[in-house]
């Protein structure tokens, strides 16, 4: 552990100093960065192709499950459009340096808010090579150095990347230590970022529930995550019936292994009506359906398999779904309150009433009104680009983007005023 630590006492001490020097940094420097680099990914394809070539064979010989092979895999679209994502992180609004809520004091001086980086920011990751890209750009656009440790697997592909990521900083005038990978692969290298409180300032952890579960467990610096994506429709008493089926399907079947897909459905029990058109469409598209016993009474001669408490507490990311019939809004937001993990709920009612206390009264990083589960995403939320989702109440809630990642802090105007 002595050797890790001091690999990322290292690491940390460039990092620390590189983001005291990003700071200083011109929005179209780090833009300029960003577009260098997306050039290098294109003229450089061949490189970056050949050492994922090499993480591929590793993982064939070590009998890497399919889905995690098709994670880490690349090829020319993907690198393509990893190009382009760089780019367009270079196309976002810089939030460093943005003043807000500005007003005069009594004693004539002027106070606000000025939005500053975070500083340095570990990123732990697995499988996917994208994201040593997306994440370096998503930091240095917002100003923060970042330290990156994506899984072993990839750690051909993220070496290739960092490179190019790299030298594109210095041909920018960026100090190349805001972008640092991580390029061993020895596990108690990740022990020894999580304590590394003297040199890092966050930590994201972006990847399975077991690896965001160590994170948070070990973590001696703040962290940024969600665990579990256990999201819920409810379709009220008042909802529209076409509106409720087409929202509930699309938040379930629009893609399975998902954070904000839909694990759960509420359903008032004046509503229950709609469960045998709904369940019959989610059932034609291959959907396991799990119900309590009203459910599976409003169901009758279609397939409803006994929901147990274990069901309402799980995140399937899969083609299954649990349905529970409640006796009002007061039920399903018990229900939520109890079983949700915090991430996203949705509402389906025509009453104003019923909406608005759903938006006030659910505890959730997302919480909509007559909208599909799917739609909790940086992009979708106009951030351009996310680092993740949080479901913690501090510092940050919902889709991290740019602004997620830097914070405010207070200013004062003078004038020569002096306190009396």
């Amino acid at each position: 552990m002595s050797d890790a630590k001091q690999i990322i006492e290292a690491l940390g001490i460039k990092a620390k100093a590189a983001s005291r020097n990003m700071r200083m940094i011109e929005t179209r420097i780090k833009d300029e960065a960003l577009k260098i680099a997306a050039g290098l990914f294109r003229s450089e394809m061949t490189e970056i192709l050949a050492a994922n070539a090499l993480d591929m064979k590793a993982a064939d010989e070590n009998n890497l499950e399919a889905a995690l092979k098709d994670r880490l895999a690349l090829n020319p679209e993907r690198v393509e459009a990893m190009a382009q994502g760089l780019e367009e992180i270079a196309a976002l609004a810089d939030p460093v340096g943005a003043i807000s809520d500005l007003v005069y004091r009594p004693s004539g001086i002027q106070v606000g808010h000025m939005r500053v980086p975070l500083g340095v920011i570990g990123i732990i990751y697995e499988s996917r090579p994208n994201v040593t890209a997306d994440a370096a750009a998503l930091c240095l656009k917002s100003g923060n150095a970042a330290i990156l440790r994506g899984g072993s697997e990839a750690i051909h592909s993220n070496r290739a990347i960092a490179i190019i990521l790299r030298r594109a900083l210095s041909e920018a005038g960026v100090p190349e230590d805001a972008v640092q990978l991580i390029d061993q692969t020895d596990r108690a290298l990740v022990g020894a970022l999580l304590a590394a409180e003297d040199y890092v300032d966050v930590i994201i952890p972006r990847g399975g529930k077991s690896l965001v579960a160590r994170v948070s467990a070990d973590a001696k610096v703040p962290v940024i995550k969600h665990l579990d994506g256990i999201c819920h429709v409810y379709i009220d008493a008042a909802a529209d019936a076409d509106m409720a089926v087409n929202i509930a399907l699309n938040a379930k079947t629009h893609r399975y292994g998902v954070c904000n897909a839909m694990e759960t459905l509420l359903v008032h029990e004046t509503s229950a009506c709609l469960l045998p058109r709904i369940v019959a469409d989610l059932q034609a598209k291959g959907v396991e359906v799990r119900g309590c016993e009203k459910t599976r009474i409003a169901c009758d001669g279609l397939q409803v398999n006994v929901a147990s408490d274990e069901d309402w507490a799980t995140e399937y990311l899969a083609p299954v779904l649990s349905i529970r019939v409640v006796a009002s809004l007061d039920a399903a937001m018990d229900h939520i309150a109890q079983y949700s993990s915090s991430h996203t709920e949705t509402i389906v009612t025509a009453d104003y009433a019923a909406g608005q206390r759903f938006l006030r009264e659910v505890d959730s990083a997302s919480v909509m009104w007559n909208a599909s589960t799917r739609f909790a995403d940086g992009f979708e939320y106009g951030l351009g680009a996310e680092i993740g989702i949080s479901t913690d109440r501090l510092h940050v809630r919902g889709p991290v983007g740019l602004e997620g990642l830097t914070t405010q802090k207070w200013i004062v105007l003078g004038h020569g005023e002096v306190r009396s």
